[in-house]
Protein backbone atom coordinates (compact mmCIF):
# COMPACT_ATOMS: atom_id res chain seq x y z
CA UNK A 1 0.00 0.00 0.00
CA UNK A 2 1.28 3.41 -0.88
CA UNK A 3 -0.37 6.18 1.07
CA UNK A 4 -1.00 9.21 -0.82
CA UNK A 5 -1.88 12.45 0.91
CA UNK A 6 -3.39 16.14 -0.10
CA UNK A 7 -3.08 19.32 1.96
CA UNK A 8 -5.64 21.83 1.89
CA UNK A 9 -3.14 23.68 -0.44
CA UNK A 10 -3.46 20.65 -2.93
CA UNK A 11 -0.48 19.60 -2.42
CA UNK A 12 0.21 15.63 -2.91
CA UNK A 13 2.27 14.17 -0.56
CA UNK A 14 3.96 10.52 -1.10
CA UNK A 15 6.54 8.48 0.31
CA UNK A 16 8.05 8.40 3.70
CA UNK A 17 5.00 8.96 5.86
CA UNK A 18 2.40 11.50 4.56
CA UNK A 19 -0.28 10.80 7.12
CA UNK A 20 1.90 12.06 9.59
CA UNK A 21 2.92 15.60 7.47
CA UNK A 22 -1.10 15.93 7.18
CA UNK A 23 -1.27 16.12 10.54
CA UNK A 24 1.58 17.97 11.09
CA UNK A 25 0.20 20.72 8.42
CA UNK A 26 -3.14 20.65 9.88
CA UNK A 27 -3.31 21.18 13.28
CA UNK A 28 -6.85 21.08 13.89
CA UNK A 29 -6.89 17.86 13.53
CA UNK A 30 -5.77 14.75 16.26
CA UNK A 31 -4.73 17.49 18.71
CA UNK A 32 -5.58 18.02 22.41
CA UNK A 33 -6.77 20.83 24.29
CA UNK A 34 -3.95 23.14 24.78
CA UNK A 35 -1.41 20.56 22.62
CA UNK A 36 0.62 22.07 19.63
CA UNK A 37 2.63 20.57 16.66
CA UNK A 38 4.97 21.74 14.41
CA UNK A 39 5.31 21.80 10.67
CA UNK A 40 7.39 18.93 8.94
CA UNK A 41 11.14 19.20 9.68
CA UNK A 42 13.03 20.58 6.23
CA UNK A 43 14.16 17.10 5.51
CA UNK A 44 10.14 16.40 5.54
CA UNK A 45 8.60 12.92 6.21
CA UNK A 46 6.61 13.13 2.88
CA UNK A 47 8.23 13.60 -0.71
CA UNK A 48 6.17 16.79 -2.05
CA UNK A 49 4.85 16.37 -5.35
CA UNK A 50 2.73 19.05 -7.29
CA UNK A 51 -0.63 18.87 -8.59
CA UNK A 52 -1.71 15.42 -10.10
CA UNK A 53 2.18 14.29 -10.56
CA UNK A 54 2.10 11.79 -7.41
CA UNK A 55 -0.45 9.49 -9.40
CA UNK A 56 0.86 9.64 -13.20
CA UNK A 57 3.16 7.63 -15.45
CA UNK A 58 7.03 8.61 -14.21
CA UNK A 59 5.72 10.14 -10.53
CA UNK A 60 6.58 8.65 -7.42
CA UNK A 61 3.82 5.73 -7.06
CA UNK A 62 4.29 4.93 -10.71
CA UNK A 63 3.86 1.06 -10.04
CA UNK A 64 0.52 1.95 -8.17
CA UNK A 65 -1.99 -0.67 -9.80
CA UNK A 66 -5.26 0.49 -8.51
CA UNK A 67 -6.41 3.68 -6.52
CA UNK A 68 -8.68 3.68 -3.86
CA UNK A 69 -9.68 6.81 -2.94
CA UNK A 70 -10.95 8.15 0.86
CA UNK A 71 -11.70 11.46 0.62
CA UNK A 72 -14.79 13.64 1.26
CA UNK A 73 -16.08 16.44 -0.71
CA UNK A 74 -15.04 18.55 -3.26
CA UNK A 75 -11.68 17.68 -5.10
CA UNK A 76 -12.15 14.30 -4.20
CA UNK A 77 -16.08 12.62 -4.33
CA UNK A 78 -17.35 14.85 -7.05
CA UNK A 79 -16.00 13.86 -10.15
CA UNK A 80 -13.02 15.50 -10.34
CA UNK A 81 -10.60 13.00 -9.26
CA UNK A 82 -11.84 10.51 -10.50
CA UNK A 83 -11.59 12.24 -14.06
CA UNK A 84 -8.14 12.70 -13.54
CA UNK A 85 -7.69 9.14 -12.78
CA UNK A 86 -9.91 7.76 -15.95
CA UNK A 87 -7.65 10.08 -17.81
CA UNK A 88 -4.15 8.68 -16.98
CA UNK A 89 -5.85 5.03 -17.51
CA UNK A 90 -5.80 4.02 -13.61
CA UNK A 91 -7.69 1.83 -11.89
CA UNK A 92 -9.80 3.13 -9.31
CA UNK A 93 -12.63 2.17 -6.12
CA UNK A 94 -16.06 3.71 -6.76
CA UNK A 95 -17.89 5.51 -8.77
CA UNK A 96 -17.10 6.97 -12.22
CA UNK A 97 -17.11 11.09 -13.35
CA UNK A 98 -20.97 11.06 -14.10
CA UNK A 99 -22.16 8.76 -10.89
CA UNK A 100 -19.80 11.18 -8.68
CA UNK A 101 -20.67 14.39 -10.18
CA UNK A 102 -24.43 13.93 -9.75
CA UNK A 103 -24.43 12.46 -6.64
CA UNK A 104 -22.35 14.90 -5.04
CA UNK A 105 -24.78 17.70 -6.25
CA UNK A 106 -27.52 17.24 -3.69
CA UNK A 107 -30.20 19.15 -5.82
CA UNK A 108 -29.46 16.88 -9.19
CA UNK A 109 -29.61 13.66 -7.25
CA UNK A 110 -32.83 15.03 -6.06
CA UNK A 111 -33.77 15.48 -9.47
CA UNK A 112 -32.81 12.05 -10.69
CA UNK A 113 -34.28 10.17 -7.62
CA UNK A 114 -37.64 11.57 -8.24
CA UNK A 115 -37.59 10.98 -12.09
CA UNK A 116 -36.90 7.08 -10.65
CA UNK A 117 -39.81 7.42 -8.05
CA UNK A 118 -38.08 6.98 -4.46
CA UNK A 119 -39.68 9.60 -2.48
CA UNK A 120 -37.69 12.41 -1.12
CA UNK A 121 -38.85 14.98 1.72
CA UNK A 122 -40.05 18.53 0.19
CA UNK A 123 -36.87 20.86 -0.84
CA UNK A 124 -36.44 23.65 -2.75
CA UNK A 125 -33.41 25.11 -4.46
CA UNK A 126 -32.29 28.53 -3.46
CA UNK A 127 -29.02 30.71 -5.45
CA UNK A 128 -26.36 32.32 -3.07
CA UNK A 129 -27.30 35.23 -5.78
CA UNK A 130 -30.60 35.78 -4.67
CA UNK A 131 -30.07 35.32 -1.09
CA UNK A 132 -27.64 38.27 -1.27
CA UNK A 133 -29.75 40.26 -3.55
CA UNK A 134 -33.40 39.61 -2.52
CA UNK A 135 -33.39 37.87 0.91
CA UNK A 136 -36.95 38.64 2.00
CA UNK A 137 -38.14 36.59 -1.47
CA UNK A 138 -35.87 33.96 -0.76
CA UNK A 139 -37.67 33.69 2.82
CA UNK A 140 -41.29 33.83 2.11
CA UNK A 141 -40.51 31.67 -0.44
CA UNK A 142 -39.24 29.13 2.07
CA UNK A 143 -42.39 29.77 4.41
CA UNK A 144 -44.65 29.12 1.88
CA UNK A 145 -43.17 26.10 0.15
CA UNK A 146 -41.73 24.15 2.88
CA UNK A 147 -42.21 25.75 6.20
CA UNK A 148 -40.24 25.09 9.91
CA UNK A 149 -38.29 23.57 10.88
CA UNK A 150 -36.30 23.06 7.83
CA UNK A 151 -32.81 22.70 7.00
CA UNK A 152 -30.45 24.48 4.99
CA UNK A 153 -27.39 23.01 2.84
CA UNK A 154 -25.01 24.02 1.12
CA UNK A 155 -25.72 21.71 -2.65
CA UNK A 156 -22.35 20.47 -3.39
CA UNK A 157 -20.48 19.31 -0.11
CA UNK A 158 -19.99 16.83 2.15
CA UNK A 159 -20.06 15.26 5.88
CA UNK A 160 -22.68 17.93 7.00
CA UNK A 161 -20.75 21.23 6.71
CA UNK A 162 -22.32 24.34 6.20
CA UNK A 163 -25.46 22.94 7.57
CA UNK A 164 -28.15 24.23 9.86
CA UNK A 165 -31.34 23.38 11.44
CA UNK A 166 -33.84 26.16 11.23
CA UNK A 167 -36.31 26.38 13.79
CA UNK A 168 -38.23 29.83 13.12
CA UNK A 169 -38.38 32.79 10.47
CA UNK A 170 -35.53 34.20 13.01
CA UNK A 171 -33.31 31.97 12.26
CA UNK A 172 -33.45 31.76 8.35
CA UNK A 173 -31.04 34.01 7.13
CA UNK A 174 -28.42 33.50 8.87
CA UNK A 175 -28.40 29.88 8.13
CA UNK A 176 -29.23 30.65 4.08
CA UNK A 177 -25.72 32.80 4.72
CA UNK A 178 -23.82 30.16 6.47
CA UNK A 179 -25.10 27.35 3.26
CA UNK A 180 -24.46 29.94 0.72
CA UNK A 181 -20.63 30.99 2.24
CA UNK A 182 -19.61 27.33 0.50
CA UNK A 183 -21.59 27.18 -2.69
CA UNK A 184 -23.62 29.40 -4.97
CA UNK A 185 -25.97 27.23 -4.57
CA UNK A 186 -28.23 25.85 -1.34
CA UNK A 187 -31.32 23.05 -0.74
CA UNK A 188 -33.97 23.74 2.00
CA UNK A 189 -35.85 20.94 3.00
CA UNK A 190 -38.68 20.46 4.98
CA UNK A 191 -37.09 19.02 8.67
CA UNK A 192 -38.87 15.46 9.42
CA UNK A 193 -38.91 13.59 12.74
CA UNK A 194 -38.08 10.29 12.95
CA UNK A 195 -35.93 7.77 12.82
CA UNK A 196 -31.98 8.23 10.69
CA UNK A 197 -31.41 5.03 8.87
CA UNK A 198 -28.50 4.32 6.88
CA UNK A 199 -27.84 0.90 4.52
CA UNK A 200 -24.53 0.22 2.70
CA UNK A 201 -24.48 -1.30 -1.08
CA UNK A 202 -21.81 -2.69 -2.99
CA UNK A 203 -21.19 -3.78 -6.23
CA UNK A 204 -21.47 -2.40 -10.01
CA UNK A 205 -24.60 -3.64 -12.51
CA UNK A 206 -26.08 -6.25 -10.14
CA UNK A 207 -25.99 -4.50 -6.28
CA UNK A 208 -26.08 -6.07 -3.35
CA UNK A 209 -27.70 -3.99 -0.08
CA UNK A 210 -26.44 -4.45 3.67
CA UNK A 211 -28.91 -4.67 6.78
CA UNK A 212 -29.81 -1.41 7.92
CA UNK A 213 -27.86 0.66 10.76
CA UNK A 214 -29.50 3.73 13.13
CA UNK A 215 -27.42 6.74 13.93
CA UNK A 216 -29.20 8.63 17.43
CA UNK A 217 -27.40 11.83 17.71
CA UNK A 218 -27.48 13.25 20.91
CA UNK A 219 -27.53 16.74 19.40
CA UNK A 220 -30.33 17.80 17.06
CA UNK A 221 -28.87 16.24 14.00
CA UNK A 222 -25.80 14.32 12.93
CA UNK A 223 -23.56 17.05 12.42
CA UNK A 224 -19.63 17.21 11.38
CA UNK A 225 -18.71 17.04 15.36
CA UNK A 226 -20.25 14.00 16.07
CA UNK A 227 -18.90 12.62 12.72
CA UNK A 228 -15.46 12.82 13.02
CA UNK A 229 -14.68 14.53 16.58
CA UNK A 230 -16.40 13.52 19.85
CA UNK A 231 -17.94 10.41 18.67
CA UNK A 232 -21.00 10.58 20.78
CA UNK A 233 -23.90 9.55 18.36
CA UNK A 234 -25.35 6.24 19.12
CA UNK A 235 -25.14 3.62 16.16
CA UNK A 236 -26.85 0.92 16.56
CA UNK A 237 -26.31 -2.23 13.92
CA UNK A 238 -28.70 -3.80 12.72
CA UNK A 239 -31.53 -1.47 13.45
CA UNK A 240 -34.73 -3.38 14.82
CA UNK A 241 -37.01 -2.98 11.65
CA UNK A 242 -40.37 -4.49 10.52
CA UNK A 243 -39.61 -7.00 7.88
CA UNK A 244 -41.39 -4.60 5.41
CA UNK A 245 -39.53 -2.01 5.79
CA UNK A 246 -35.98 -3.41 5.74
CA UNK A 247 -37.13 -4.49 2.20
CA UNK A 248 -38.69 -1.30 1.03
CA UNK A 249 -35.49 0.57 2.30
CA UNK A 250 -32.89 -2.42 0.60
CA UNK A 251 -34.85 -1.57 -2.82
CA UNK A 252 -35.19 1.98 -2.76
CA UNK A 253 -31.41 1.77 -2.35
CA UNK A 254 -30.60 -0.15 -5.08
CA UNK A 255 -32.72 1.32 -7.53
CA UNK A 256 -30.57 4.83 -5.99
CA UNK A 257 -27.50 3.05 -6.68
CA UNK A 258 -28.74 2.20 -10.66
CA UNK A 259 -30.27 5.52 -11.13
CA UNK A 260 -27.35 7.57 -10.65
CA UNK A 261 -25.25 5.33 -12.23
CA UNK A 262 -22.35 4.23 -9.17
CA UNK A 263 -19.91 1.60 -8.79
CA UNK A 264 -17.71 0.18 -6.34
CA UNK A 265 -19.80 1.58 -3.20
CA UNK A 266 -22.34 3.78 -1.44
CA UNK A 267 -24.01 4.70 1.64
CA UNK A 268 -27.72 5.35 1.08
CA UNK A 269 -29.37 7.10 4.26
CA UNK A 270 -32.99 7.60 4.89
CA UNK A 271 -35.62 8.91 7.07
CA UNK A 272 -38.42 6.69 8.88
CA UNK A 273 -40.93 9.22 9.78
CA UNK A 274 -42.98 8.89 12.96
CA UNK A 275 -46.58 8.67 13.41
CA UNK A 276 -46.57 8.11 8.95
CA UNK A 277 -43.89 5.32 8.82
CA UNK A 278 -43.05 7.34 5.38
CA UNK A 279 -39.94 6.13 3.99
CA UNK A 280 -37.69 9.19 2.60
CA UNK A 281 -34.43 8.87 0.73
CA UNK A 282 -32.10 11.60 2.67
CA UNK A 283 -28.62 11.38 0.47
CA UNK A 284 -26.36 8.71 -1.01
CA UNK A 285 -22.53 8.97 -0.30
CA UNK A 286 -20.46 7.58 -2.64
CA UNK A 287 -17.14 7.15 -1.11
CA UNK A 288 -18.29 6.87 2.85
CA UNK A 289 -16.13 6.59 5.87
CA UNK A 290 -13.85 3.75 6.49
CA UNK A 291 -12.85 4.97 10.04
CA UNK A 292 -13.57 2.93 13.16
CA UNK A 293 -16.57 4.36 13.86
CA UNK A 294 -17.99 4.49 10.14
CA UNK A 295 -21.20 2.45 9.09
CA UNK A 296 -20.43 1.25 5.52
CA UNK A 297 -17.77 -1.03 7.00
CA UNK A 298 -19.66 -1.84 10.17
CA UNK A 299 -22.96 -2.71 8.22
CA UNK A 300 -21.30 -5.24 5.49
CA UNK A 301 -19.31 -6.91 9.25
CA UNK A 302 -23.29 -7.62 10.11
CA UNK A 303 -24.36 -8.97 6.97
CA UNK A 304 -21.69 -11.35 6.95
CA UNK A 305 -18.47 -9.49 4.91
CA UNK A 306 -15.33 -8.75 6.56
CA UNK A 307 -13.44 -5.99 6.17
CA UNK A 308 -10.58 -7.97 4.72
CA UNK A 309 -13.09 -9.74 2.06
CA UNK A 310 -14.59 -6.22 1.61
CA UNK A 311 -11.86 -4.16 0.40
CA UNK A 312 -10.73 -7.14 -1.97
CA UNK A 313 -14.54 -7.31 -3.22
CA UNK A 314 -14.11 -3.49 -4.01
CA UNK A 315 -10.84 -3.84 -5.34
CA UNK A 316 -12.41 -6.79 -7.96
CA UNK A 317 -15.36 -5.02 -8.57
CA UNK A 318 -13.36 -1.78 -9.70
CA UNK A 319 -10.73 -3.71 -11.50
CA UNK A 320 -14.03 -5.52 -13.73
CA UNK A 321 -15.32 -1.72 -14.54
CA UNK A 322 -12.05 -0.82 -15.57
CA UNK A 323 -11.44 -3.56 -18.10
CA UNK A 324 -15.26 -3.40 -19.36
CA UNK A 325 -14.27 0.46 -19.96
CA UNK A 326 -11.08 -0.10 -21.82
Amino acid sequence: VVPVGITREGRWLAGGDPMAALVAESPMFHLQAGEQTSPPSPNGSAVAAVGAEALMPGGVTEAVDIVFPALHGPMGEDGTLQGMLTLAGIPFVGSGVLGSAVAMDKAMTKTVLAQAGIPQVPWILVRGRDIEREPEAVERRVAEEIGFPCFTKPANLGSSVGISKVHDAGELRDALREAAHFDRRVVVERAVTGRELELSVLGNDEPIVSVAGEIRPRGEFYDYNAKYIDDTAELIVPAALAPAHLRQLQDYAARAFLALDLAGLARVDFFLENGTGAIYLNEVNTLPGFTSISMYPMLWEASGIALPELVDRLIELALERHGKRR
